[in-house]
């Protein structure tokens, strides 16, 4: 395990190297980003344009103003937003969190829901209510990701008017319940697509389980049912969903600007959105870095995860 986790954590460093430079390269390549211009403005003359770019070091190398970047980056400073004229850091504390539990409602019910119909799916395969939510699930997976948010807007908002259609962002410290009401109708959005998701897969990999070798000693034994699903075949059967929640997760920081913009929320996806709507290059920058650390933070958490939830793996 120690071996593990010092080779994932090299991998993990490594690849977040990688996409810095890439990215960096490749926004530096964007036309109209030049933050001198986007700082003074379009009136603004080529000498004073020209005397700002000097001062910000915009006209040294490139790999001179990627190191300089990069140093700042390692001692927190991820640079100035120059549409919102705020450190990068402190726009990201603003919107972090708002996206972030987002994710961590709409996996979490996703999870809760999706489990007990993945197994009770795998248990009766072939049944009628098995047959129904296999129905069900692919419907929904037709359906586009905002088509549902629209959808339940409509129905929640607009015509029953029981939630609020462009709900105001209440940190949960401050108002839990007021929080948690107005982030019903995004979550939901989002925890529709993932339930009938996860079920499928947990599902598919749970009937191919019960029909090994182990699970048949198990039955030999006389354990009951409920032991057999969910003490030796659910634990076999979380590799593939495993991977699938994590890369949700992650996928999430910018998955969820459809779901954010359509209720207003100020996560950031939205943020993302608007600062390359506005070429806010060093905005731009810091959140990439931020969602490729989420990547490859939740990727290097599953693989740990493979180990303690998979004895055929934690005893290989």
């Amino acid at each position: 395990m120690r071996r593990l986790i010092i080779s994932k954590f090299a991998e993990l460093v490594l690849v977040l190297l990688v996409v810095s430079i890439v990215s960096f390269l490749l926004l530096s390549l964007v036309p109209g980003g030049d933050p001198a211009v986007r700082i003074l403005g379009e009136q603004a003359t080529p000498e004073s344009i020209a005397e700002l770019r000097g001062e910000l070091g915009l006209d040294d190398p490139i790999v001179t103003r990627y190191l300089r970047w990069l140093g700042g980056v390692l001692h927190g400073d991820l640079g100035r937003s120059t549409d919102l004229n705020q450190d990068v850091s402190d726009v990201l504390k603003d919107k972090l969190p708002v996206t972030i539990e987002l994710a961590i409602l709409s996996i979490g019910i996703g999870v809760l829901v999706a489990v007990p119909l993945g197994v009770f799916g795998a248990w009766k395969a072939g049944g009628r209510t098995d047959r129904a939510i296999t129905a069900i699930s692919f419907a929904v997976l037709s359906l586009p990701g905002f088509l549902v948010a629209i959808a339940l807007l409509i129905v929640f908002a607009v015509h029953w008017k029981l939630l609020p259609a462009t709900p105001a962002w209440v940190p949960f410290t401050e108002a839990p319940l007021t929080n948690l009401k107005n982030l019903i109708l995004p979550v939901a959005s989002m925890a529709i697509g993932e339930i009938a998701v996860l079920n499928r897969v947990l599902r598919s990999d749970m009937i191919e389980v019960l029909q090994s070798d182990y699970i048949d000693a198990a039955r030999s034994k006389g354990l009951s049912n409920r032991y057999i699903l969910f003490r030796h075949a659910l634990p076999g059967s979380l590799t593939s969903m495993l991977t699938l929640i994590g890369l949700q997760i992650a996928g999430a920081m910018t998955g969820a600007v459809v779901i954010e913009q359509i209720f207003g929320l100020p996560g950031i996806g939205r943020t993302l959105l608007l600062a390359i709507s506005r070429r806010d290059l060093v905005l731009v920058q810091g959140i990439v870095l931020v969602v490729a650390s989420a990547y490859v933070i939740v990727n290097f958490l599953v693989d740990l995860a493979y180990r303690l939830t998979d004895p055929r793996l934690r005893h290989g």
